[in-house]
């Protein structure tokens, strides 16, 4: 009841705080949950940290490539924290209650980091394209000034994304019920409980991120569609080998998020169910976040170099 503000507007009584049902009401799954869900933020906050440490103090590293790896993996940190602290309070509590204010911010941080991760996926394909299509410009192409150029140009677009989210969220009028049936302040589930007119608030927002899907989607396969033919064209099999093996673990990283956001907010609703969606949503906005250093730093040589020669430096000295 005190999540319902005493004054009333007209016939509507205005809600004050949201209650999120979480992923289960089991309280042995819940537990199994938080130990698991805890573990792999810890990793995630761990990996993406030594992934931005690492470039920044190698100098090997010091390529666009890993200019824009730095802020995925710091974008990364941002998404998986904007919802996964949270979510790990829901398991311990009997019941989960976030404030309006609140939830605008989630709403927003989670719009803001999960566009900039669709944009930085998008310039580290382009990288990759400039790197073995025009290799003798690559240089010039891909200078500072450039990449600052791109970065800002993500972080732009994000935050106009996110805000589009923000104000829309906040043109919804809630009368009761207040029962996100989520783990986090998902958009759609808030449509859902708002008593107003919601036609244009939803539009909006799906419009500029169904856009911004779209762009960055025609970024990726143009750049690796221009890859390819490039790599047809190769001759020696050393040649075939080192462009897949750079091009290998940024498409494992585009498949994992791009295939996830597209089931949740790209497939018709009708095709699958709300627990179905969350579900996915934990692996996109939790696992994904964690696996991005595990892959890069896998399958990347320069990485793995970089990464022994600091150890190496570190026990000498």
């Amino acid at each position: 009841r005190y999540l319902m503000d005493s004054q009333r507007d007209g016939n509507h009584t205005a809600v004050k705080g949201f209650i999120l049902l979480g992923l289960t009401a089991d309280p042995i799954l819940r537990v199994i949950l938080f130990m698991i869900i805890l573990c792999i933020y810890l990793v995630t906050v761990s990996g993406n940290l030594s992934t931005i440490i690492l470039i920044r103090i190698s100098s090997q590293l010091h390529h666009p490539m890993y200019f824009f790896l730095s802020h995925l993996a710091f974008a990364d940190i941002c998404f998986s924290s904007s919802v996964t602290p949270n979510m790990l309070v829901n398991f311990l509590v009997e019941r989960n209650t976030i404030s309006y204010h609140g939830c605008g911010i989630q709403l927003g941080s989670v719009a803001l980091f999960g566009t900039l991760e669709c944009f930085l996926l998008a310039a580290m394909a382009y990288d990759h394209f400039v790197a073995i299509y025009n290799p003798l410009f690559y240089s010039t192409k891909m200078s500072t000034g450039v990449c600052v150029q791109i970065l800002i140009l993500a972080y732009v677009s994000s935050f106009l994304n996110a805000s589009s989210f923000t104000i829309s969220f906040y043109l919804l009028l809630f009368c009761g019920p207040n029962r996100v049936n989520h783990f986090f302040c998902d958009f759609a589930p808030l449509v859902e409980l708002s008593c107003s007119d919601s036609s244009i608030p939803s539009v909006v927002p799906s419009f500029t991120a169904g856009s911004i899907i779209v762009f960055t989607v025609f970024v990726i396969a143009t750049s690796y569609i221009y890859i390819l033919i490039t790599i047809l064209k190769m001759r020696s099999n050393r040649g075939h080998h080192k462009a897949f093996s750079t091009c290998t673990a940024h498409l494992t990283a585009v498949t994992l998020y791009f295939g996830t956001i597209t089931f949740v907010y790209v497939m018709p609703k009708s095709t699958f169910s709300t627990d179905q969606n969350k579900v996915v949503s934990v692996f996109y906005m939790v696992v994904i976040p964690m696996l991005n250093p595990i892959i890069y730093s896998l399958k990347n040589n320069e990485i793995k170099g970089a990464l022994k020669r600091e150890l190496g430096r570190k026990i000498l000295s």
